[in-house]
């Protein structure tokens, strides 16, 4: 009977943590500030962060096929809307940080060997 009490209230307490630890949204750590947060067409959720001692950009995102983290990003402001670029391979990520039309709107483009791959909209959150 005692078995049966610990695993009655082992069983639930583990599935209510698994379920939480996968609902809640990831984020970095006290050591990074987020700057930019956009959902984006295709299921992906991107992520913009800056450590708070070295600066560094960070890129996370995250989507139905997995996830992706990149660092020592570049940013520039470009006719009044900001890129930050990252870099993987022969892979580039530019997320725009608003359009022309809307500060609220942003977009999340996939180079490969300097030739775009993908665009898309996002929104941000």
């Amino acid at each position: 009977m005692k078995a049966f009490l610990n695993y009655s209230t082992i069983i639930p307490a583990l599935a209510i943590s698994m379920i939480l630890h996968f609902a809640l949204p990831a984020s970095a750590d006290s050591t990074a500030n987020l700057l930019l947060n956009l959902q984006c067409e295709g299921g992906y959720n991107v992520d913009i962060w800056k450590t708070k001692q070295s600066g560094e950009l960070l890129y996370r995102s995250t989507s139905s096929n997995g996830k992706l983290s990149l660092g020592r990003g570049t940013s520039q402001a470009t006719e009044g809307v900001r890129v930050y670029k990252f870099q993987k391979g022969n892979h580039q990520y530019w997320v725009w940080d608003g359009t022309l039309d809307s500060q609220q709107s942003g977009t999340l483009e996939v180079y490969k060997n300097n030739t775009i791959q993908r665009r898309y909209a996002c929104t941000k959150r």
